[in-house]
């Protein structure tokens, strides 16, 4: 099949995904076109981070290697860097407060669309405080743990100010942090330390990490990231420019709160006569 009928169908494609206003919808002309050449799926496994793998003619080094890349489409809905789960819980105790049952459900009862944040609020106000003590799946603390030894404690600093500020954005996360230092590192030297571990746990992420299974550190997404402009314009961020991707990925990400009852935070609950309180992480990209 000539590209230029890959092209003709691509810019007809593209034209129908402008102009529909479903999320779902049926194009019959393009069914056809694809079942022509015997494709089945256009999704790749939920169990790999590559969309479509390209064969690069490298002309720094005259190799032709097969690369895998990861495709964000900015045309619909705005799409997910790691999706929630009860693997992306990260658990609190509550310290400094022995709640009572009563004023566990009056808190839990609380039932509006800043819910989680109002929760925190009232548990502050009964003069307890936030603990963090690991997260609820142990294979994402390892994985967290791999890649950099202090991203559970930045990450549940991270969260714990984004469920109660009005940050959202990453980069915003990451500079509040940064000033407040949680971790104490010596900043006197202007070492960008929660930056940098942050652009590390997103750019791995992107990569191939996922939250349920055990990383290793090996790439699946060896050549970056393709991303589809709502123009239909094609961004390449290719992981030779490093920098630009890691940037890219801390300007264009935000965190977002996910569904509660589905994922199994944001409510105060007992084990071994302790107080616990879960924070679901979970980061999309910005539109």
């Amino acid at each position: 099949i000539p590209i230029n009928v890959f092209q003709e169908k691509a810019q007809h494609l593209l034209e129908h995904i402008k102009e529909s206003k479903s999320a779902t919808f049926s194009i019959p002309e393009i069914e056809i076109f694809i079942n022509s050449y015997n494709s089945h799926s256009l999704k790749a496994s939920s169990s790999v981070k590559s969309d479509i793998r390209v064969i690069i003619h490298d002309l720094r080094t005259g190799a032709n290697p097969e690369l895998g890349f990861s495709i964000k489409s900015q045309l619909g809905g705005a799409s997910t860097l790691l999706n929630a789960g009860k693997t992306t819980n990260f658990i609190y105790r509550i310290e400094g407060a022995k709640l009572s049952q009563e004023k566990i459900e009056e808190i839990n009862s609380i039932d509006n669309r800043s819910k989680i944040k109002d929760r925190i609020e009232k548990i502050k106000e009964n003069n307890g405080s936030l603990q963090f003590i690991k997260t609820e799946s142990s294979i994402f603390g390892n994985n967290l743990t791999l890649i950099d030894s202090s991203l559970c404690p930045i990450l549940s600093e991270i969260l714990y100010h984004f469920y109660t500020s009005t940050h959202s954005k990453m980069v915003d996360l990451v500079n509040e942090i940064s000033k407040r230092n949680p971790l104490k590192y010596d900043l006197t030297a202007n070492h960008p330390f929660y930056e940098y571990k942050i652009k590390r746990f997103l750019t791995d992420i992107a990569l191939g990490m996922m939250p349920s299974k055990v990383w290793t550190g090996e790439l699946d997404a060896t050549g970056g990231y393709l991303v589809v402009k709502e123009s239909g314009d094609i961004l390449c961020y290719h992981i030779y420019n490093r920098n630009e991707f890691e940037n890219y990925l801390l300007n264009n990400t935000k965190l977002e709160t996910a569904s509660s009852t589905r994922h199994g935070f944001g409510r105060i609950y007992e084990s071994d006569n302790q107080q616990y309180f879960n924070l679901n992480l979970q980061i999309r990209f910005i539109k």
